[in-house]
This record gives C-alpha cells, sequence and structure tokens, in this order.
C-alpha cells in the first residue's frame, strides 16, 4: 500500500530546522575564516591536465565568440566587451549555465581566438565573484565551472602571464575546497566529489594531495549510493548516469596521469554506467526522457559508447533501476516499471508510473515524460499529464510536489508517489509480455496495470490498460485518459471513427495506432529539449471508470502499410 504523505502542518518542524540549519552553513561558509581557509595549503600550479570526455559543439562555440549565448531557445548578446552575467533579468536556470561555464568547452573549440575569449570572460567573472557569491559558489553551479575550468586550463595556459596562472590555479583550488564541503542534499553527492577529486588529481605537491584524499573518501560511498548495481543512476534519470560516467572518466584519466590507481568504487561506477548507458540508447541514438533527464545529445551518447570498453550484450531489463526494454520487429519500448527515486534524488522525480518510450525503425515516436530538469517552468508536466502514461481524473498518483521551505531552498521535489509497482515479464520466442501494476490509485479505490506485448516477427506493439477495483469503493464515476507524448516532429491525424490514428515522424513510414476507446483525439502538448519547450501534439485516449467495475482500454500501434483489418486488437487472452 501507498504511504499517505504527511499533511504539511506535520512537516513544518522539521521543514524549520532545516532551513536554520542550512542558513548557519551559508552564514559560515561565506565568513572571512572560512574563505581564509579555503586558501590553504597554498597551490604551486597544475601537474597535470585534466580533460573532458564530452564532444564540445563548435557550432555553438562559433556563435558564443560573436557573444551569442543561447539557453531555453532564447539568445542574449553580450556585445563586444561584454559578458553574460552583467545582463540583467537571466532567469535561474540561464544564471546557473553561465556562472558553471557551461559554454567554454565549446568556445575552446574556436582555437586561439575562443582562448582569448575565454580567458578574457573568466577574468571579469573573476572580477566580480571571484572571492564568493551566494549562488554562483554553491551547488550545481559550483560544481559544474570547477569541472569546466579544471579542464580548459590546458587550452588557457599559453596564453595567460605568470600572474594570471597563479590566480587562476588558487581560484580553482578555493572553489574546489568550498565544492567538497558543500552539503549533499539535493542527491550530487557523487558528482561533487568526483570534481574535487579531478581538481586534486590536478594540483601539484601539497595543495593536490590534501584535496585529493579527502575528495576519493567521500565519493566512495557517494558513487556506490549513486549508482546502482545494474548501472542505472538513483535519480533514475538516463541522462543523469551519462553525466556522471563522463566526469568519472575524467577523473579516472586524471588519476592516471599522476600514475595512481583509481579507487575499486570508481571503476566499479564507471562500468556500472557504461552498462546503463547500453541498455538505453536507443536506435535513434538518444536516451529516454525519464525522471528529469532528457534524451542527450547523441554525439554524447555515440562518445559513451565508443569509450566503453566493455561492450557486449544489451540487457533487457535493470533489476535495481526499474527500467524494462522490448526489442523487436523495428521497434524500441523502454518502459518505467518502478517507484520514484529515493528522497536524496526527488528534486528531479516525476509521477508517472509505467510511462514509455518508443523508438521505431529508429525514429522516436513516442516520449516518456515531457518535463525537464533544466526547464524553469513547467512543473505540472512531473505528473501523469506530461507522461506517456495513465492520468486519472487530474489526479496524481498518491504524489504532490513541495517547494520552498520543504524543498531545502532546492527545486520542487515529489512527495509520495506509489510504493509498491511490480513488473512481471515473460518471454515465448518472438514474444514478449510485460506487466507493469501500481498502487498509485489506491488512495482512490483503484489499482492500475499496463500489460505490453511485442511480437518481434510482425513489429506489433499491443496494450492493455487496466483499473480495478480495490481498497475504499468509488463513489462517482472517475474519469481517465490514456496519453502518449509525441516526438515533436511526428505528424498525427486522428481517423473519423475516433478509433485509429495515423503517426508519421518526419521523413519516415507511417504507424497506425488502434485503439476501443470510445473516441481517441489530439490535444496541443509540449516537450522540454535543452530545457526550451518544442510544442508537439499529445495522442489521448479517453475512459470512465464506475463504482464496482473493472475499466480497460486495449491498444495497438503498428506498421500502417498494410494494415488494414478491423479486429487488429489483440485477444483478451494474449495479453494475459
Amino acid at each position: 500500500m501507498a504511504p499517505r504523505p504527511l499533511p504539511v502542518p506535520l512537516r513544518l518542524p522539521g521543514a524549520a530546522l532545516g532551513a536554520l540549519w542550512r542558513r548557519m552553513q551559508l552564514e559560515w561558509r561565506s565568513a572571512t575564516p572560512h574563505r581564509l581557509a579555503l586558501g590553504l595549503p597554498r597551490t604551486s600550479g597544475l601537474s597535470i591536465r585534466p580533460r573532458d570526455f564530452r564532444p564540445a559543439d563548435p557550432g555553438r562555440g562559433a556563435r558564443i565568440l560573436r557573444g551569442e549565448f543561447g539557453w531555453e531557445g532564447k539568445t542574449i548578446e553580450t556585445g563586444a566587451g561584454g559578458a553574460p552575467w552583467r545582463l540583467p533579468a537571466l532567469d535561474r536556470g540561464f544564471a546557473a549555465a553561465v556562472h558553471g561555464f557551461d559554454w567554454l568547452p565549446d568556445l575552446l573549440t574556436q582555437g586561439e581566438a575562443g582562448a582569448q575569449e575565454g580567458l578574457r570572460l573568466w577574468l571579469d567573472w573573476r572580477r566580480g565573484y571571484g572571492r564568493y557569491d551566494v549562488f554562483a559558489w554553491s551547488g550545481e553551479v559550483l560544481e559544474r565551472r570547477v569541472f569546466n575550468l579544471a579542464c580548459a586550463a590546458g587550452a588557457l595556459a599559453p596564453l595567460v602571464s605568470e600572474a594570471e596562472g597563479a590566480a587562476y590555479v588558487d581560484g580553482l583550488s578555493r572553489q574546489a575546497r568550498h565544492l567538497l564541503g558543500e552539503p549533499d542534499d539535493h542527491g550530487r553527492g557523487a558528482e561533487q566529489a568526483a570534481v574535487a577529486a579531478l581538481v586534486g588529481a590536478a594540483l601539484a605537491s601539497r595543495a593536490g594531495e590534501s584535496l585529493l584524499r579527502p575528495a576519493l573518501r567521500r565519493l566512495a560511498p557517494r558513487a556506490a549510493r549513486a549508482v546502482l548495481p545494474d548501472g542505472v543512476h538513483a535519480s533514475r534519470s538516463p541522462e543523469r548516469g551519462l553525466e556522471l560516467l563522463f566526469d568519472l572518466l575524467a577523473l579516472d584519466d586524471a588519476l592516471s596521469q599522476i600514475g595512481a590507481p583509481a579507487p575499486a568504487e570508481v571503476s566499479r561506477a564507471i562500468d556500472r554506467l557504461a552498462a546503463g548507458v547500453r541498455f538505453f540508447a536507443l536506435g535513434d541514438g538518444r536516451l529516454p526522457s525519464f525522471h528529469g533527464g532528457e534524451g542527450a545529445d547523441r554525439i554524447e551518447v555515440a562518445t559513451a559508447l565508443a569509450l566503453d570498453a566493455g561492450a557486449g550484450d544489451v540487457a533487457r531489463s535493470m533489476p535495481y533501476g526499474a527500467f524494462q526494454r522490448l526489442d523487436g520487429g523495428g521497434l524500441q519500448v523502454v518502459a518505467d516499471a518502478g517507484a520514484p527515486p529515493a528522497r536524496a534524488w526527488r528534486g528531479s522525480a516525476c509521477a508517472q508510473p509505467a510511462a514509455i518510450t518508443v523508438v521505431c525503425e529508429t525514429r522516436r515516436l513516442i516520449v516518456a515524460s515531457a518535463w525537464s530538469q533544466q526547464a524553469s517552468a513547467g512543473d505540472d508536466l512531473r505528473g501523469p499529464a506530461g507522461g506517456s502514461c495513465l492520468a486519472l481524473d487530474g489526479a496524481w498518483p498518491g504524489a504532490r510536489l513541495l517547494g520552498g521551505l520543504f524543498a531545502g531552498g532546492g527545486p520542487a521535489r515529489l512527495d509520495g508517489g506509489p510504493s509498491q509497482v511490480r513488473a512481471e515479464r515473460s518471454e515465448s520466442g518472438p514474444k514478449t509480455w510485460l506487466d507493469i501494476a501500481h498502487d498509485g490509485w489506491l488512495g482512490l479505490g483503484l489499482g492500475a496495470t499496463r500489460r505490453l506485448y511485442l511480437d518481434a516477427e510482425s513489429g506489433d506493439l499491443r496494450g492493455e490498460e487496466v483499473l480495478t477495483p480495490t481498497g475504499r469503493p468509488l463513489q462517482a464515476p472517475v474519469r481517465f485518459a490514456i496519453r502518449f507524448i509525441l516526438a515533436p516532429d511526428v505528424a498525427a491525424q486522428v481517423a473519423v471513427d475516433g478509433r485509429s490514428a495515423l503517426l508519421r515522424p518526419a521523413g519516415a513510414r507511417g504507424w497506425r495506432l488502434r485503439c476501443d476507446a470510445t473516441a481517441m483525439r489530439l490535444e496541443p502538448g509540449a516537450v522540454f529539449d535543452e530545457g526550451a519547450a518544442r510544442t508537439t501534439q499529445v495522442l489521448v485516449l479517453p475512459g470512465v471508470v464506475r463504482p464496482g467495475e473493472a475499466a480497460r482500454v486495449r491498444w495497438k500501434l503498428s506498421r500502417d502499410e498494410g494494415w488494414a483489418s478491423p479486429g487488429g486488437l489483440a485477444p483478451q487472452g494474449e495479453l494475459a
């Protein structure tokens, strides 16, 4: 049974104490004694040049060199001699990107001109924010800036004077030490420790040793918690797993440069994360979108796969991460078969039980989740309305979002959700059956099951959505809808009878989805990609569950060509 979330008033004392503790930490970390301690032991330069294995984007670098910084579909122009942090009205996501120096790897693809501009921008940032800033010196912003500056040191070194080089290394070491003390309250403890250890490996002599040892000690248990045994990131976001893999690969390379073996926990996490990327990489070159993660850049995914020394067969399921994958007949399906992630990672969690991603012949047709953690809006899409799953009369499956004081000053956190999600899979030759049942609607007196059947020979994907009376009885009919969020480049048209729809990705053959719902319809929707909302369509299969009765909707997805059988739905027993 799904535990009922505590009423908000009962959470106030704990939230208030947590806020007071965070305030005390903030006061100390901004105080002069702490800032003085960050400078010890003194640095004497870098012994190695760390490198980032993520591929950079030369096209974006050329635009940045012209003073054009893009984020969430918006572009700001800094003008000659300008800097993005000087401009007013930056939203939080944009500010995090510019203060995190996420643009620096792309800028450095522009050769000496890019390096000169990167050096100018770093000097400008240092004058305004180099001592301390409550936003720029905290959380993920600090983490990504430290990583990007460490990996840029090799490109900038030939351009700096002796004094500038000393200031660069000193600033990098201070920020890394500050990062190592960041509270792990938003699920980024492994990432923070990995970045601090990277800088520790790069710093020469005692300054490096004094940072590397505690960073590796902190990293070992945090990596074990963040990377599940099957390679899924504990946030249950495939993209988070890919990003942590790149950070750990950079650390592993830095350790090899100084002749130090990587700790067993780091090597194990790399191997597991690589297996996770293999599982999630789909035929369109991207990852499925789950729990705030986006599909990731195709070149990044390809790079991670190319770096995978232990490449082998792709797993069919991830039992610890609770994902299932079905392949065959030109179709690839990844289904979320688990409960929301543990509390530390709920800042990006979504309440979309049994959501699916579907790729047809290397073209993405259906996306699992429309919401992105990079987005500065759209929190309503973290519920069933933003997933390719069943949505029940506007309700969330035993869950809600808590923000402000209850989120610890970070992004809104998911509270509650299904606690028991059961996945049963069976296979017979080319045929695969998958049942996913959850208790998210138990508070409304309903149990829910999504049943999937893939025939790899015919290339048919069949589904059945079942709501069953459980626990307290319904008092009145409840409307529900099975939602399929279409990829932005998919054109869709519903047939006149309202029982089928033609779905056609750009430049590809069409697929037809047929159902026995009352009348399917198309609704406008949005999918967040790189933090920006892209318009799309949502295919909705409506239904009603009545008191004392079960409700069932069946659907079938198959190639459009030659598919004309009016009775194309799976027999009831075939999905049993």
